[in-house]
C-alpha cells in the first residue's frame, strides 16, 4: 500500500540526491548530539524520528537525566529557532499563546487592540517539566501541537514550519506534578523513556561535565530541509500487509474488541486510538528510510510499538496491583499478534 507521491514517482537522479543527504544530516546530528549528551542512542533515534515525520515528543526521566540538556542540544543543531518554557504551578495560558494589548497612537490617540505573540511561535518549543502545571495552562498546547495555529480572543494565528513541541516530564508520583490529560498525551508521537545510564558512561559523563571541557554544537541543516525531509519520508511505501499488522497491533490493544487478547481485556480499560495507528505507519517508515532501507518492514513496526503506544492505553487496578506495566502489557502484545501473511 502506498501513496499517490512515492518514492517510485519521483526522478531517480532527485531522489538519490534527496536520500543522500537525509542520511547526511541524520548522521550529523548523531555526531554533535554525542558531543554532549553520551549514550542513550535508543532515545536519540526515537527523537530524530519524531522529528523526520513532523511528530512531537514527550521525554519522560527522573531529574538529573539531561532531558533538558539533549532538547536544547538538538535545537541548536537543527538550525531552528528555538524556545524554552519552564513550566511551573503559576504559569498562566497566554504566558505560553500570547496576548493581545492596547496600544495608544501617540499622535491621534487611537487605541487600538495589538497581539504579542507568546514563545509558542517558534520552530522547537522545548515545555520542560510540561507536568508541573495545572490541565488548564497544558490545554494551552493542544490547538498548537494539532494543527499548527493559536487561537486568541478569537482571532487564528498561523505558527511557521516545521513546529515541534518536545516536552520532558517526572514521573508523575514525585510530589508537585499533575498528570497529563489523555487528549494531551494523545498528541505526542512518542513518550520515550530515559534511563539512568551504565556505570561506564556515567564515568565518562563526569569527564566532560567536571572539567574545563567545553563541548560546542554547530547546525548541520535548516528548517526548509528538515521540512522536505518529512515530504521524503512519507513517500516511503509500505506494504498493505505490514500496514494491517499495524492496524491490528492497535486495535488489538483495545479491550472492547472482541479479538482482543484475554490479558488486554483483564488489565486494559483503554486502547489506544486510530492516530496511534497513523503515527506508527509514519514513525516506521521514518525507521526504515533512516537505517537505508526504502520498504517498511514488520520488524520496523514492531520496534516503534512501546514508544508510542506506552502513553495511549490505560490500564485498570488489577495491573496496577500486580504492578504491570504499559510495556509489559505491550510486550505481550506484540507476542500475541501474528503477522498476516504477505
Amino acid at each position: 500500500m502506498s501513496t499517490p507521491s512515492t518514492l517510485q514517482s519521483v526522478d531517480s537522479g532527485d531522489l538519490k540526491d534527496r536520500i543522500a543527504r537525509f542520511h547526511m544530516v541524520q548522521e550529523g546530528i548523531i555526531n554533535q548530539v554525542h558531543n554532549v549528551i553520551v549514550g542513550q542512542d535508543e532515545v536519540i533515534d526515537q527523537v530524530l524520528i519524531g522529528l523526520f515525520v513532523g511528530g512531537h515528543c514527550l521525554i519522560t526521566g527522573l531529574p538529573g537525566t539531561a532531558k533538558t540538556l539533549l532538547v536544547r542540544t538538538i535545537g541548536q543543531i537543527l538550525g531552528l529557532e528555538f524556545k524554552r518554557i519552564q513550566f511551573t504551578p503559576d504559569l498562566m495560558p497566554t504566558d505560553i499563546t500570547g496576548t493581545d494589548i492596547i496600544e495608544e497612537d501617540s499622535t491621534t490617540g487611537k487605541r487600538t487592540w495589538t497581539f504579542v505573540p507568546g514563545p509558542i511561535f517558534c520552530n522547537i518549543m522545548l515545555a520542560d517539566e510540561i507536568n508541573r502545571t495545572p490541565p488548564k495552562t497544558q490545554a494551552a498546547l493542544l490547538e498548537a501541537m494539532q494543527e499548527h495555529t493559536c487561537t486568541v480572543r478569537g482571532n487564528n494565528y498561523k505558527i511557521q514550519e516545521p513546529f515541534f513541541v518536545l516536552a520532558t516530564q517526572n514521573p508523575i508520583e514525585l510530589e508537585g506534578t499533575y498528570p497529563l490529560p489523555e487528549a494531551q498525551l494523545d498528541r505526542f508521537i512518542f513518550n520515550i523513556m530515559l534511563d539512568y545510564l551504565p556505570a561506564e558512561e556515567e564515568l565518562k559523563v563526569l569527564d566532560l561535565t567536571t572539567t574545563s571541557h567545553k563541548a560546542k554544537v554547530n547546525a548541520v541543516t535548516n528548517p526548509e530541509e528538515i521540512c522536505d525531509f518529512q515530504a521524503l519520508v512519507r513517500m516511503v511505501p509500505i506494504a498493505e500487509s505490514v500496514a494491517r499488522h499495524a492496524v491490528m497491533l492497535v486495535r488489538a490493544s483495545r479491550p472492547s474488541n472482541p479479538d482482543a487478547p484475554d490479558f488486554v481485556k483483564k488489565y486494559v480499560n483503554f486502547g489506544a486510538s486510530v492516530r496511534a495507528a497513523q503515527s506508527l505507519v509514519l514513525a516506521a517508515k521514518a525507521r526504515a528510510l533512516m537505517n537505508k532501507r526504502v520498504h517498511v518492514t514488520y520488524e520496523d513496526v514492531e520496534a516503534l510499538v512501546r514508544p508510542i503506544l506506552r502513553h495511549r492505553i490505560l490500564l485498570n487496578f488489577q495491573a496496577e496491583s500486580e504492578k504491570l506495566t504499559a510495556d509489559d502489557i505491550l510486550g505481550r502484545l506484540i507476542e500475541a499478534t501474528p503477522r498476516p501473511k504477505a
